[in-house]
């Protein structure tokens, strides 16, 4: 037994640790602020239980990421039953808030009347499309609901991280270089297919950087939804030496048919590795537009370095 003093029996007591002072203790968790906005994932093209699964494994990650995030789905061509609107989903998420705040009052509670967002809608693009963001902003409008518009997730080096995983797990890259892994079928140029034009393409291209510094060789982006510019991109990355090609989809999967990739590149005569899909970047890139857009984390999250 022990005393108020120390252990009688003179046996060591566990007392708590102190906390680590100075700048390398650790953080406190991040949580959702009571009554903060719903973030709206925004998920682009014609909706399928595959789209449906990707979206809401990209969602789980930002739910893991900031416990008590109220997160949410809508899809730019939904159907209101199976697959709900964007409008839909942000005039449930205004009509819920109303709702907490009425029954509150009626309850006796002494609470602030709702302001600002009612949702941060996040789209479900790794790059600038802009017909898409045009069809979302649309359905925003349409909603007649207070909601923030983030931009597509990218440019970012997350978004290379993500895209050198894919190229390997195709065979197509190393899986790091720091290790001095070889692959026999590794490819000597990359060429990285988006969809939206030239802007896309532009944007596109700072991710390629940073893709091309990860694996040594060089990376050109190209546009999938204009006739001939895989090919294009292709013949000049021969042209400059490369001999065996591989195209990375900038993309994250619902934007566009996955049939467009093949066909693309099986016209530029080069293997293809798959989108990028719901790789854990694409959660916490969705998480760092809702709180910068909040002003609760300013920081974007930091890609790994190899």
């Amino acid at each position: 037994m022990s005393s108020p003093t120390g252990p009688a029996s003179g046996l060591p007591v566990r007392m708590p640790r102190p906390r680590q002072p100075g700048r390398h203790r650790r953080p406190e968790p991040l949580a959702a602020p009571e009554g903060a906005p719903a973030l709206v994932l925004a998920v682009p093209g014609t909706p399928s239980a595959a789209v449906r699964g990707l979206a809401e494994e990209v969602v789980s990650i930002a739910r893991s990421e900031l416990p008590g995030l109220d997160a949410r789905i809508g899809y730019a061509e939904g159907d209101d039953t199976e697959f709900p609107t964007l409008p839909a989903v942000l005039t449930r998420a205004a009509d819920e808030r109303t709702a907490r705040y009425e029954q509150a009052l009626a309850a006796g509670v002494e609470v602030k009347e709702p302001e600002g967002p009612v949702a941060v809608v996040v789209p479900l693009l790794a790059g600038p499309d802009g017909a898409l963001l045009r069809q979302i902003r649309q359905a925003v409008m349409d909603s007649r609901v207070a909601a923030e518009l983030t931009d597509a997730l990218g440019p970012h080096p997350l978004l290379a991280e993500a895209l050198h995983v894919r190229l390997s797990e195709a065979g197509l890259a190393r899986a790091d270089r720091a290790r001095l892994f070889t692959v026999a079928t590794a490819a000597d140029g990359i060429v990285l297919a988006s969809v939206g034009g030239e802007e896309a393409v532009q944007a596109a291209g700072i991710t390629g950087m940073l893709l091309a510094a990860r694996l040594a060789v060089p990376v050109m982006a190209a546009a999938l939804d204009q006739e001939g510019s895989i090919a294009s991109v292709a013949d000049q990355l021969r042209s400059a030496g490369s001999q065996q090609l591989a195209l990375a989809p900038y993309l994250i999967g619902p934007e566009i048919d996955a049939s467009l990739v093949e066909e693309a590149a099986k016209e530029a005569g080069c293997a293809f590795a798959e989108a990028l899909g719901a790789y854990p970047a694409i959660g916490k890139l969705a998480l760092a537009k809702y709180t910068t857009a909040l002003g609760i984390a300013p920081q974007q999250p930091q890609g790994a370095v190899r």
